[in-house]
């Protein structure tokens, strides 16, 4: 694997990690795939580490894939998909089901499966300068890495159709103002934010938030009968947590609460 694709900043009670290619704006090959995957489980194994910040190094968040890295050759067919079920959706997969908040700090250009991986995450902050493309439909391919699922949860029908046949860039004011990100903030600012959430996060209730992700990941495809069965299902097991009995104690006894989190 090669070095340094993915950095990673442990830091207390949370971690960064930052795609690190920045002279092709932080654009897939399949051992950035790699180095961010294991990024990833090792996050996950760290019982210590409560929420998670994933940005790029220099000017850009994410270009998406790296055309060079084996997905085109001159002459030859591809079979895209290969690349889409081995690498794009187990990600996708990841991000989603990671047991913490994931907080995606998009610090330039996000385009492609870039944007769609930064959406996989939990929360977008983005910095003023950053920009958003479904940039697909100029290659004649499909929005992937979860692009077709989210863009409609998040924007509409309508704006998200014309966003993947109209590949227009969307800056992050109107990114913010149609919902498709949390917030923007100004660039000087942007990991500033992205700590302020991290180190908030550090020191929550963990495995409350993760149900809550859970929540609402399942809320998109379940029925209102299903929905309110697992929040009964889930508050449950919230209760019976030593995260809720100490922010009860907390509450009444007037003080800040100290959360186990993760076990």
């Amino acid at each position: 694997m090669e070095k340094d694709l993915v950095l990673t900043d442990v830091r207390h009670g949370y971690r960064v990690l930052t795609l690190n290619r920045p002279d092709r704006l932080n654009s897939f090959t399949s051992a950035m795939h790699a180095a961010l995957f294991v990024a990833l489980s090792d996050a996950e194994d760290d019982k210590t580490c409560r929420a998670l910040i994933l940005t790029g190094a220099g000017r850009g968040f994410c270009a998406g894939q790296d055309l060079s890295d084996g997905v085109f050759t001159p002459g030859e067919t591809p079979d895209l998909s290969v690349t889409i079920a081995k690498y794009y959706n187990p990600l996708v997969r990841k991000l989603r089901q990671l047991p913490m908040p994931v907080v995606c700090a998009v610090n330039g250009v996000a385009a492609g499966a870039g944007a769609n991986v930064a959406f996989a995450c939990d929360i977008v902050i983005a910095a003023r300068s950053a920009k958003f493309s479904q940039s697909f439909a100029k290659l004649g391919l499909v929005p992937d890495a979860g692009g077709t699922w989210f863009l409609p949860r998040l924007v509409g029908g309508a704006r998200a159709q014309a966003l993947a046949l109209l590949a227009e860039t969307i800056p992050a004011e109107k990114a913010e103002a149609w919902g498709m990100i949390w917030k923007m903030v100004e660039d000087q600012e942007l990991m500033a934010e992205a700590d302020r959430l991290g180190a908030y996060f550090a020191a929550q209730p963990t495995d409350g938030l993760a149900r809550i992700k859970r929540a609402f990941v399942v809320s998109q495809t379940n029925s209102l009968d299903q929905q309110l069965d697992l929040e009964r299902d889930l508050q449950g097991e919230a209760g019976r947590s030593p995260d809720y009995a100490e922010g009860v104690s907390a509450f009444l006894e007037k003080r800040s609460p100290k959360f186990a989190g993760r076990r």
